[in-house]
């Protein structure tokens, strides 16, 4: 009897290794597929999830430090032993190539934003400025350069936005300004937004609600005609935030309608406004000028960190009376003292 007992051990330690093994795979196979296409299942916004899917890059070179020594271990183990094992670096494999396969999708092209605009253009500029942290002088620069008819400045005061329209109309391109602060005591706190003459009379209108916790600026024309635009700027995914993130996000994509150009700091990826797109649109009722351009998989945040390892939460939207010409995510201002890369664009009118 007792070595009859003895005997069976091993059997029912065979099968309880099978088991783990088994819903192992299962375990891996539902965290790669979430973190490929959460959207399928709702999860973009998810607390964690939301995090990770900001960094695909990231996920597919970590995802390969995984799999090379998991095939090591592999080809050394006995045959018998390898299914489980040869299954979920199969499973790893498939989740590299669908991170690789989005991003290349979406493209890394970096289309240049140079030369002169078309009449019927309007050049836009997004830079997060960390609290006035690049200061005037390098802003305007930018701008400049840029040929900017819109900037979107999140984080900056209106002394500092002050500054820099005084510099850009030294250069020929003046601006007029408008800023929402909602603590005088912290600069993050305040959202900026210059608009070129040449665009007509502008105001603020406060009459439709804001982001809870980082002001956002609209700025409607006085005439009635022209595009209403959108200096956008909602609260950072944090864990204690999330709620107020997704609030931020649903209520900013309905402002993005009628005729409407919408650039900032959106602290959201592709992923996470995906399902926040009405009629086939990216969000709101806009596309995203970056992902019309192919160059949506290049990062904007943190500025210390390659751009297409990093992740790209700035952007410029504009709905169907625009059609996104040229974009770009500017590399050559990552030491100026913000922790956000400038995106510009060249949004060309679209004939009725």
């Amino acid at each position: 009897m007792p070595s009859h007992s003895k005997s069976r051990r091993p059997k029912r330690h065979a099968s309880f290794l099978g088991v783990l093994g088994g819903f192992t795979v299962v375990v891996l196979a539902a965290a790669c597929f979430i973190l490929t296409w959460p959207q399928a299942l709702g999860l973009e916004q998810t607390i964690g999830i939301a995090q990770l899917i900001s960094f695909r890059a990231a996920l597919g070179i970590g995802a390969i430090c995984f799999l090379v020594p998991a095939l090591l271990i592999l080809g050394a183990a006995p045959r018998g032993q390898r299914f489980l094992p040869g299954l979920s670096c199969l499973i790893v494999a498939a989740f590299i190539v669908a991170q690789g396969g989005i991003l290349v999708m979406r493209g890394f092209s970096s289309g240049l934003v140079e030369g002169e605009p078309a009449a019927d253009a309007i050049r836009v500029l997004s830079w997060n400025t960390r609290g006035d942290e690049p200061g005037s002088p390098t802003i305007a620069k930018l701008a400049v350069e840029q040929q900017a008819d819109i900037v979107a400045l999140p984080e900056t005061t209106e002394e500092m936005a002050t500054e820099v329209a005084n510099l850009m109309a030294e250069s020929g391109r003046p601006m007029w300004v408008h800023t929402r602060v909602f603590n005088e005591d912290y600069r993050a706190t305040a959202t900026s937004l210059l608009i070129s003459p040449d665009l007509g009379d502008y105001a603020i209108d406060e009459s439709r609600g804001d982001t809870s916790t980082l002001p956002t600026v609209i700025a409607r024309p006085t005439s009635g005609e022209g595009p209403t635009i959108v200096a956008a700027h909602p609260i950072a995914p944090l864990p204690e935030y999330m709620q107020q993130w997704r609030s931020d996000l649903s209520w900013l994509a309905l402002q993005c309608t009628n005729n409407t150009i919408m650039a900032g700091d959106f602290n959201a990826t592709l992923d996470h406004l995906d399902r926040l797109g009405i009629d086939g649109a990216d969000f709101g009722e806009c596309s995203d000028a970056a992902l019309s351009s192919r160059d949506a998989a290049n990062g904007t945040w943190s500025a210390g960190v390659a751009a297409p390892l990093a992740a790209p939460i700035d952007h410029i939207m504009a709905t169907s009376q625009w059609q996104a010409g040229q974009f770009e995510v500017i590399e050559d201002y990552d030491l100026a003292g913000s922790d956000h890369r400038p995106v510009a664009a060249t949004l060309v009118a679209v004939s009725e």
